[in-house]
């Protein structure tokens, strides 16, 4: 039987340049006109499609044979991408000698060639073949049909649809250059396009939903193999409808690793971007307290670690412990010492914020060999940099990069608050200790919450400041509590002469509330369960002399007891 054209019903020519901008005919969200009952009938088409079928590695099965779950599908897909290392060679002659005829630029508009394009030949009518016009399936009259693949490549089978190059051209950026790029075989009635086994499936969904806009799987493993297709053939609409769908279904940290993991290509694509979001926001707030979770975290790929550490919430004691986490991670996945600096330099060293790590810690990764000699200078100077900073320009120079996917200077929800510390060694050893806490966090303390900061030294020993909401001596009313502790336990005994002080209103100067002495031993504190010598209420109002711009500021000095 022959096939029906019909010129003036398939003239390209009516595709203008307009139809490639976002909200033209490829990809356009608005409702699209049903085409299903064109597809693979032979009275609305004018070319016919022969998709050779190759086998994949002997490894690799078709999915429906062996994909029963998200983790099957991750692991087939990994084969394909050996598979389609060792075709590269293959794939790229067969790209020069589609490329000789087919120029990379349409109307004005350029398409990149990447490396696992898909790969299309355009033929002449054979001569000896007869066809069943509606047929999806083996075609025997196909198998000495002599394809560029076949010095490499068995062809397990084809299959034949008829299409209609219009339909196809309007939502493919891809199919609308194979039709379209002027040279005689864009006229040709035959197309063949070689894809593998496992891709077999996935593709025919594709074709359908070009014409139908829908889909009828609605399985992960399937889902992701027509997004991918999609993306091979360049259907924007297709992957923002597998998009969605994925998005309903319900999400588990193996599927949001599996689609984190997905090829570049797909992950950086518009469509593509809603399901990753949702993707590291799942797995950010899974590990949200990591501390909880430190052997599944240790566990995670590369991609699940960025989703967890890129986080503001991440709830740790201090930017020290993600530092010495994501050291002891690399140090797990990447054995050899070059590998480990170079993911360091490329995706880890992004994920610390170092100026948030204390300068005893910021010391060891100037010394650290995991790090390239060149940029642990340079991060650790910048992190003392904006130590030196005051309050107003760290403030200007976090908010600056909110929007921005890896913060630097942003805090993270910290667990144990950040101090800054000035050391003196003569005359005596000594050190000023500074803590600011935000109004919403001593909100939070009532009535008989506490907050503790990172630790600090003082002549070899480790120091905290704890901050409380609790019942005054006579329990009558609450107040503000300021202690200082020692961090060793045992026998350990050491004498400290201390004064603790606070900025306020109207001078804003630091005011000297208590000094004293104490001979700390190991797990003991001192402080006063009523800093400011007023109740809760008046510390908390909002005319309160101690809150400047939103901020407590507390300052302690230590000094060793000769």
């Amino acid at each position: 039987m022959k096939v029906l054209k019909v010129p003036d019903l398939f003239d390209l020519s009516t595709i203008m340049v307009s139809d490639f901008s976002p909200g033209g005919a490829f990809g356009s969200d608005t409702t699209e006109p049903d085409f299903g009952f064109a597809f693979n009938d032979s009275n609305f088409s004018d070319r016919v499609l022969r998709i050779e079928i190759m086998p994949d590695s002997p490894e690799t099965k078709s999915d429906g044979d062996c994909c029963s779950s998200i983790a099957d599908w991750a692991r087939n897909r990994k084969r394909r991408r050996e598979d389609f290392k060792k075709e590269i060679d293959v794939v790229q002659r067969q790209e020069q000698v589609l490329n000789c005829n087919v120029p990379d630029t349409v109307d004005g508009l350029t398409y990149e060639n990447r490396d696992d394009d898909a790969v299309a030949m355009i033929e002449g009518s054979p001569s000896d073949v007869g066809l069943n016009c509606n047929q999806i399936g083996n075609d025997t009259a196909y198998d000495n049909y002599s394809s560029l693949n076949k010095d490499h490549l068995t062809v397990l089978r084809v299959n034949i649809i008829h299409i209609s190059s219009p339909i196809l051209a309007a939502k493919s950026p891809f199919f609308y250059k194979l039709f379209s790029n002027g040279m005689t075989e864009s006229e040709q009635l035959y197309v063949t396009l070689p894809v593998h086994a496992s891709e077999e499936t996935a593709l025919l969904d594709l074709l359908n939903f070009m014409y139908s806009n829908t889909l009828s799987t609605t399985t992960p493993t399937a889902l992701l193999d027509v997004l991918m297709a999609a993306d091979k053939f360049e259907v924007a609409s297709c992957m923002r409808y597998c998009n969605r769908l994925l998005q309903n279904l319900p999400m588990t940290c193996e599927s949001a690793l599996l689609y984190l993991d997905l090829p570049s290509t797909v992950l950086m694509a518009d469509a593509v971007q809603p399901l990753a979001d949702a993707a590291k926001q799942f797995l950010a707030a899974k590990y949200k307290d990591v501390t909880n979770f430190q052997d599944e975290v240790l566990n995670l790929p590369l991609a699940g670690i960025e989703a967890v550490f890129s986080s503001d919430d991440l709830q740790v004691a201090s930017e020290d412990v993600v530092y010495d986490f994501l050291l002891k991670w690399a140090r797990t996945h990447y054995p050899k010492m070059e590998e480990r600096r170079r993911v360091f330099a490329t995706r880890l060293g992004r994920l610390i914020r170092f100026p948030h790590m204390t300068c005893r810690k910021l010391k060891k990764v100037l010394t650290c060999n995991d790090f390239d000699a060149e940029i642990a200078p340079k991060v650790v100077l910048e992190a003392l940099f904006f130590k030196a900073e005051t309050p107003h320009k760290q403030r200007a120079l976090a908010s600056e990069e909110v929007n921005a996917p890896y913060r630097h200077f942003l805090e993270r929800a910290y667990k144990y608050r950040p101090v800054k510390v000035v050391e003196f060694e003569k005359p005596r050893k000594q050190c000023v200790v500074y803590l600011d806490l935000k109004r919403e966090e001593c909100a939070h303390l009532f009535p008989g919450g506490k907050v503790y900061s990172q630790a600090f030294h003082l002549g070899g020993q480790g120091f905290f400041f704890s901050a409380h909401c609790h019942m005054d001596q006579q329990s009558s009313f609450h107040c503000f509590g300021l202690f200082l502790g020692m961090q060793e336990k045992g026998p350990v005994t050491f004498a400290v002469d201390y004064e603790f002080a606070a900025r306020s209103k109207p001078t804003e100067d630091y005011i000297s509330k208590y000094k004293g002495n104490y001979t700390f031993t190991g797990g003991k504190a001192v402080g006063y369960r009523n800093l400011f010598g007023i109740p809760w209420t008046a510390f908390m109002a909002d005319d309160s002399n101690y809150f400047i711009n939103g901020v407590l500021h507390l300052r302690a000095e230590l000094t060793v007891r000769q």
